[in-house]
């Protein structure tokens, strides 16, 4: 099938494109200091997948930070709207009136769209309480309607897994199950105090957690592109 094939060569530019880009603005903040006009903006010592020093935001918004990872974040936004489109029609060739299909396009189209609105307004300072909320809800709505897809998708595959076994390593597609029930999880545990504004939360100062939280979910939420880029077998 060339959908397959399409699948699999996007898949694994989701996955490098936002990770080269946001850890590329991590490097450019932390290293490349003189290139930053507001010195403000500098970010020293930190490696935040650990320490949570600086919120991938932080990183990415300053100018000239923001001239890589917008950018990057446009062109994921638009590989992610044909990966689930491509997605779509792998479904219908296997089992064309599945009851998963709209749901699988629709949360993966929509995680799609929140992502390309919070690139749009990041950077974009503005001291008001419901614009500060309206970014924040936007943000997790990318986070809720991609691990929402992810999950649809994973079972959909599973519920025709036999019919697969020609073109999957099913190893993967168990990899892609846990991983996605990983993130469900710690999005469930996290997302209420994640959400609160400020960064106090029953007199817990969660600031740095929340940052190096961010990081590792980020890596997680790409690495199922890459499971997919394994999963699936080259189709001729």
């Amino acid at each position: 099938m060339e959908q397959i094939n399409k699948v699999k060569s996007i898949s694994i530019w989701i996955f490098i494109v936002p990770f080269f880009a946001v850890n590329a603005c991590l490097i450019l903040i932390t290293q490349f200091q003189g290139l930053f006009p507001n010195q403000e903006d500098i970010i020293h010592n930190t490696i935040p997948y650990f320490d949570g020093g600086a919120s991938i935001s932080r990183t990415a918004r300053p100018y000239p930070s923001w001239l890589i990872f917008k950018p990057a974040m446009f062109l994921t936004s638009y590989l992610l709207i044909k990966y689930w489109l491509y997605n779509k029609s792998i479904i219908e060739f296997f089992k064309k009136d599945h009851k998963n299909i709209n749901k699988v396009v629709y949360f993966g189209i929509a995680s799609a769209i929140a992502l390309t609105i919070h690139s749009i307004f990041l950077g974009i300072k503005f001291d008001n309480d419901l614009y500060k909320l309206f970014r924040r809800v936007i943000m997790l709505m990318f986070i809720m309607f991609e691990i929402v897809a992810q999950a649809y998708l994973v079972a959909t595959l599973y519920s025709f897994k036999e019919k697969l076994s020609k073109y999957i390593n099913q190893k993967y597609l168990t990899l892609k199950i846990y991983l996605v029930s990983i993130l469900i999880v710690v999005a469930v545990i996290s997302i209420p105090i994640i959400s609160l504004p400020g960064n106090d939360f029953l007199g817990f100062n969660f600031k740095f957690f929340k940052h190096a939280l961010e990081w590792d979910y980020f890596i997680g939420v790409i690495s199922f592109y890459l499971l997919t880029f394994f999963m699936w077998k080259k189709s001729n």
